[in-house]
């Protein structure tokens, strides 16, 4: 007997216009009705999350930042952190900068960048079709240094991308020689499709994601479960990416999506029949509910 789904949003929960549809809502609002609780797992940050929760009716805990933290939504408080050490995120902000390369801070309410590329373009051109509640948090500012030194914003973790192979494979050289940090491994490139009226393009880029160590998205999960008492065998985790890996692996059952890397269909228990275009994961949800 499942008793917790553990669920990614891009890529996963999240169609490729970032919405989550009707019959996915209902199937995961059939599915807390028949006792399997619900919880977004994703790299966003918290405000980010929050109305995506809303929507599926799952009302108790939100885990963000690939694993940095988990929100008791009722409560509206943090239970469990693993921020990164702000002078340690000045290093690395000081690496990007002295590289001249694209990257954005996430914060445990915001994301921080000094322009309008890559991942932040991606959320901005989100943001023009949603209505205020519903909006990526989004904070450009002219110097992301003196910003981050500056502000009390806890940082959850650094996005670091370029649409030039070579040039990302040096700044990854760079970071490796860190100690203290994940560095998340992603070898392909990602793609994300911008959408504005009838027209659409497509933005293309390597990327790495850098948190804290030992920062996890299962790391993240196993501790809620415990502070729940359900065990490994009764999680559900359905994702489509590198850092969604983990938690596939380890949970009593791991779907991946048919839209996933390799690396993911290569750990899964279960591939979903269709993509998170069209209601991939919550049609393998459906199954286990009859």
């Amino acid at each position: 007997m499942y008793k917790l789904i553990a669920i990614d949003l891009d890529g996963t929960l999240l169609d490729t216009y970032g919405e989550i549809s009707e019959k996915t809502k209902n199937i995961l609002k059939e599915a807390k009705l028949k006792g399997l609780e619900t919880v977004i797992v994703s790299g966003r940050t918290i405000d980010s999350i929050k109305n995506f929760s809303k929507e599926i009716a799952s009302d108790k805990y939100i885990i963000a930042g690939n694993g940095s933290v988990i929100y008791d939504i009722q409560k509206d408080n943090i239970i469990y952190e693993r921020y990164m050490p702000k002078l340690k995120a000045l290093k690395l902000i000081k690496i990007c900068e002295e590289n001249s390369i694209t990257y954005s801070v996430y914060t445990n309410n915001s994301i921080v960048a000094d322009s309008l590329k890559y991942n932040i373009l991606y959320y901005y051109n989100q943001n023009l079709n949603k209505d205020s509640s519903k909006k990526t948090n989004i904070t450009i500012v002219p110097n992301i240094y003196d910003y981050i030194k500056s502000s009390d914003n806890s940082v959850m973790k650094i996005f670091v991308c370029d649409k030039h192979n070579s040039i990302f494979k040096s700044i990854l050289k760079r970071f490796s020689e860190i100690d203290g940090i994940e560095l998340l491994d992603v070898s392909h490139m990602t793609k994300k499709i911008i959408s504005n009226g009838s027209k659409k393009s497509i933005l293309e880029y390597f990327y790495t994601e850098i948190t804290e160590k030992n920062v996890d998205k299962w790391v993240a999960i196993e501790y809620l479960a415990k502070s729940l008492n359900i065990k490994t065998e009764e999680i559900i985790s359905i994702g489509d990416n590198i850092n969604d890996i983990k938690m596939i692996e380890k949970a009593g059952l791991g779907i991946a999506m048919k839209n996933s890397v390799k690396k993911v269909i290569d750990v899964a228990n279960k591939i979903t029949q269709f993509d998170n275009n069209h209601d991939g994961a919550a049609l393998e949800i459906e199954k286990l509910l009859n």
